[in-house]
């Protein structure tokens, strides 16, 4: 998909790691002009290689996103993402992401073996990447976290604390203690950000009515334009694909 000199793509990722990551993306701007872009939440926490013309390689841890953030992508600038799932910050990263919303941590430059070489061929790198998340997904995993998370993401957020402890085995106060110290958000904020990018889809697609669990047009219009600062039909236009989010990006 290209918009306005803006190159982005998408894979999603293998099933054998599909429990930890959400897909792998990229964006390409090869105009040598500075664009801006306005990034959508999308639930998931990214890695990202980047390198521009005036700036060196350089990797970034990138937490949860909590509003739209326009960003500025420099000319001649190259970056591919990783986006994790949230099971991902214990089992792969082996740390909470709380102090990570709406900021980004640099990392050392070797970080899980990436280099500057990786930037040149987008599908070696998922396969080099794939290679690596397996590796690093441990044997002994809490099965009613696994559950936990699989229930939220196949009910985009539209299910209730009272059971997912039912369905999971852990008590509404174990999962709201887990969000709070790994992710820095309550589950039932992290849920929005599920039914945003949902209804992101929806409206992409024309469908400017609510099909989730909202009360009404009235909410469902005050919920988009909180997360993304416009109302649906202006998201919906989109002019020069302008609002990004991961989701909306073709596969392949």
């Amino acid at each position: 998909m290209a918009g306005d000199f803006i190159t982005y793509r998408k894979i999603e990722a293998d099933q054998s790691i599909a429990d930890f990551v959400e897909c792998f993306w990229m964006a390409e701007n090869s105009s040598g002009i500075e664009k801006e872009v306005i990034v959508m939440p999308d639930a998931s926490f990214d890695l990202i290689l980047s390198q521009d013309q005036d700036e060196p390689f350089q990797i970034c841890l990138l937490g949860l996103g909590t509003s739209y953030d326009k960003r500025k992508v420099d000319g001649n600038t190259k970056m591919y993402f990783i986006s994790f799932k949230l099971i991902s910050a214990e089992y792969l990263f082996n740390r909470s992401i709380a102090d990570l919303i709406n900021e980004f941590e640099l990392m050392p430059n070797n970080f899980w073996s990436f280099g500057k070489n990786d930037l040149t061929d987008f599908d070696t790198f998922c396969l080099k990447a794939t290679n690596i998340i397996k590796q690093l997904i441990p044997k002994d995993i809490d099965n009613r976290k696994k559950k936990l998370f699989e229930l939220i993401y196949a009910s985009n957020g539209e299910i209730s604390v009272a059971e997912l402890a039912e369905k999971s085995f852990l008590t509404s106060r174990q999962i709201n203690r887990y969000f709070t110290k790994y992710f820095g958000i309550s589950l039932k904020v992290y849920c929005r950000y599920l039914r945003f990018k949902e209804s992101f889809e929806q409206i992409k697609n024309g469908e400017l009515f609510p099909k989730l669990d909202f009360s009404d047009q009235a909410h469902f219009s005050r919920e988009v334009k909180k997360i993304s600062g416009v109302n649906p039909r202006e998201l919906y236009r989109n002019q020069n694909d302008r609002f990004i989010q991961v989701s909306a990006i073709p596969d392949k």
